[in-house]
Formats: structure tokens, sequence, C-alpha cells
């Protein structure tokens, strides 16, 4: 799986390329705990909350080029660098920032452009480490491989949540109002970058190239196909904006559902004594569960998330990619449903359940794109991470529809998304042929 045509194991390489997705899948579940945050310590609107998801994905939008170019022209090592070190300095900023005192708008602001330049960092590490796992190995194993690095993303995803929280959310009935331990966790992330920039300056990181499929170029002198003929590819960038749009609105918007009343039945006692007290109020005689401990359902969701990663990159030696993709799809528009239905626990469970649903797509969407792309992978790959604008710009609409509607009317917007990505799904083979062929 990770040995190329010539004979050499490339397994180190791909374990550090791994700690990267784990890095990226830590400081992603960071985020998502901050829109219900925010919300609290700065009275901010679930569409104004989404402002966060809006500057950290629009980051990847404006610098998944430049990122692709600097990858073609100085390679992946310089490449990888340079994001670990903009992330560096990005988490540092956050010790200042949590100082600055102001308007709301003020405020809001300066967490803003610390978490931009966060996510100006892993627009170089996600640009550059997905090609990268397709090639480090047998280009028959390139899908399972890079769901294999994408389940370690979902690893990270895991202890995003808590990480974030433990710092941020309330542990009482009583929202918490301060900003100032905010720092704390991207301190801590801070330091984990510095030994992987370390480890990236001493490890072997050999420039390799993707292998050309026979019907990506054409006429006299191998002259190349430009991208936009390559019909799996673009409608891929459609598919994979409309994900990331499903994606993010549910991880931004998770915490949200769970705490509303509305939609969050009271605990049961049972189940209440099992809790530990940060997680669980008692009110008006019933048991509710703490923000802190909402955060900790969404990482036990992330938990369904990294078990649909790796048993999803086992389903893919098997299975065709596009085809897994379109039933996971699917089998999510019925999930998406369920929770627009506001069915109590039922509801609650489908939104959980969602998660598992959703692990094999952001990985198969890249592998499905950028297939038979030979020398303009990187460039491919580029324009790919372009399409995780729509996780900047869809959970906005989403929150926009909760404050002027009800949260559960916003969950129509990700089951929109799931319909149209299960129809790419079902049609990439006939997408495909039709490109090869003209």
């Amino acid at each position: 799986m990770f040995t190329t045509e010539d004979g050499r194991n490339h397994l180190l390489t791909f374990l550090l390329i791994c700690g990267l997705f784990c890095l990226s899948g830590l400081c992603n579940g960071m985020i998502d705990v901050l829109n219900k945050h925010f919300q609290n310590s700065l009275q901010v609107t679930k569409s104004q909350s989404a402002f966060i998801q809006g500057v950290w994905y629009g980051g990847y939008f404006l610098l998944a080029l430049p990122a692709g170019l600097f990858a073609r022209r100085f390679g992946y090592r310089a490449g990888i660098l340079l994001g670990l070190a903009i992330i560096v300095l990005g988490c540092l900023c956050f010790i200042p920032v949590t100082q600055v005192t102001g308007t709301q708008v003020v405020v809001f602001s300066f967490f803003l452009a610390a978490l931009g330049l966060v996510s100006s960092g892993f627009t170089f590490i996600e640009t550059i480490a997905n090609p990268y796992a397709t090639v480090l190995g047998s280009p028959s194993a390139s899908v399972a491989r890079i769901n294999l690095a994408q389940s370690c993303n979902a690893v990270g995803w895991i202890f995003g949540p808590i990480l974030g929280g433990s710092f941020v959310l309330s542990k009482t009935a009583e929202a918490n109002t301060s900003n100032t331990s905010l720092y704390i966790p991207y301190l801590i992330v801070a330091g984990i970058v510095t030994l992987l920039i370390l480890a990236f300056i001493k490890a072997p990181v050999p420039e390799m190239h993707a292998p050309e499929d026979k019907g990506t170029v054409t006429g006299v002198g191998e002259v190349q196909r430009p991208l936009y003929q390559e019909l799996h590819f673009v409608f891929a960038i459609v598919s994979q904006f409309l994900y990331c749009a499903a994606q993010i609105g549910i991880f931004s918007f998770f915490i949200n559902y769970v705490k509303d009343p509305a939609y969050m039945p009271p605990l049961p006692v049972c189940l209440a004594d099992l809790l530990p007290v940060p997680m669980k109020y008692l009110q008006a005689g019933t048991w509710h569960i703490t923000e802190y401990c909402a955060s900790a359902l969404l990482s036990a969701a992330f938990v369904l998330f990294t078990v649909g990663r790796f048993s999803g990159s086992a389903l893919l030696r098997f299975a065709p990619a596009h085809r897994v993709l379109a039933f996971y799809a699917l089998t999510n528009v019925v999930l998406m449903a369920l929770v627009f239905a506001g069915l109590g626990w039922v509801s609650v469970i489908a939104l959980v359940l969602s998660f598992f649903f959703m692990s094999i797509m952001y990985p198969t969407h890249f592998a499905l794109a950028i297939h038979g792309l030979g020398e303009r992978t990187k460039v491919g790959s580029s324009w790919m991470v372009t399409a995780i604008v729509g996780g900047a710009i869809m959970p906005m609409f989403m929150g926009w529809i909760a404050d002027r509607w009800s949260m559960q009317t916003g969950f129509l917007m990700p089951l929109i998304c799931f319909a149209c990505i299960s129809l790419y799904g079902f049609f990439w083979p006939r997408l495909y042929r039709k490109g090869v062929s003209e």
C-alpha cells in the first residue's frame, strides 16, 4: 500500500502526513464550539456566528491556488513547512487578542483575524497533503490511502470539541460569557505544530509525481487537455462545494440543535445518573445537558465520523468509490429529513448518525476528482480545495434560516446538498468516460 514501483516504502512519510491531517481535524473541531460560545460572550446571532466558518474556510478559497503554485515551484516539504509556520503565528496571536476590549464588532473582528491567519496555514497543509497522500504508494491504492489519511483528520476532530469546550463552554446552567481563557487551547496547538516542524525538517519528504491516465493527453506532442474538459473533475468541485456546505453547517450548529429544548428532550434519570456533574444540571425537576456536555456529544459524533473513515477505507478497497459516495449521501438525505421533523431523541440520534455517513465524502470526492490528472494533480488539488468555500458561505445562510424560522428548518440546507451529491456519485462513471473521450 505504501510501496512505489521503484521499490521504496514511504510509510514513515505517510505517517507524518497523517499527523498533519490529525492536526487539521483538531483545529477544525475546535472552531465548532466557537459558534455557541460567541453567541453567549458577544451576543451575536446564529448567522453572525457563522462568520467564524466564513473566515476559516474563506482562507482556503483565497489561498488554495497560490498554495498549489508554491508547492509546484518549491516542492512538498517547503509548502508544508510554510503552512506550519503560519499556523504557529496565528495561534500565538490569540494571546493578545483575548485581551482586546471594545465593542462587539471590534472584539469579534480581532478573533476572526486570528482564526483567518491559522486557516491560511492549513490551506497550505490541505492543498499539499491531499494529493501527496495519493502518490505515497501504489496507484491502485490511492483512494484507500487518502481515506486512511483523512481518517486521522477525523481522529483529531474527536478531540477538538473537547479541547475547545473545556476552556470556553459552560459546565453549569449558566452560559460562559468570558473570552479570557480562549488562548489556552491555541497555545497547546502551537506547541504541537512546533514539534511537527522539527519532524518535517528531519524526515524524508521526496518529490513524487502522479501517473498520467491514458485519456488525459491528446494530439501531437502529448498536449494535455485543459482541466475544464475533465467533466468528472469539474462536477467534483461543485459536489465538493455542496458537501463542505452541508458538513460545516451540521458541525457548526450541532451544539445549537442539541442545546435547544425544542429539539433536545430532558435526560432520563438513569442516563443523568451516569453523567458527571459538569455535563448536567437540574431545572424544574428535570435533568438537562450543559454546553460542555453538548461539546462532548459532538465529540462522540466525531467518533462515529472516525469509525466511518476507517471502515470506509476498507470498504473502498472492494467497492467502487462513486457508488459508496452515492449511497452514503442518499442515507444522509433520509437522516436530515428526520432532523428536520423534530422527533426528539429520534432526531438527535439521526443527527449523530449523519456523521458516520459524511465520513468518506471529502476524501472520496478528492480521489474521484483527481483520478487520471497526472501532472495536473497539484493544480487540480488546488481547485478542489477552493471548493471548501462552500463551508464559508452556506453556514451563514443556514444560520440566517435558523434566525428567521427555526434551527430545524436550517437543516433543510444540508438535506438538499446531500441529494445533489448522491446524483454526482451515481453519474460519475458517465462523466469520467465522457471527459476522457472528448
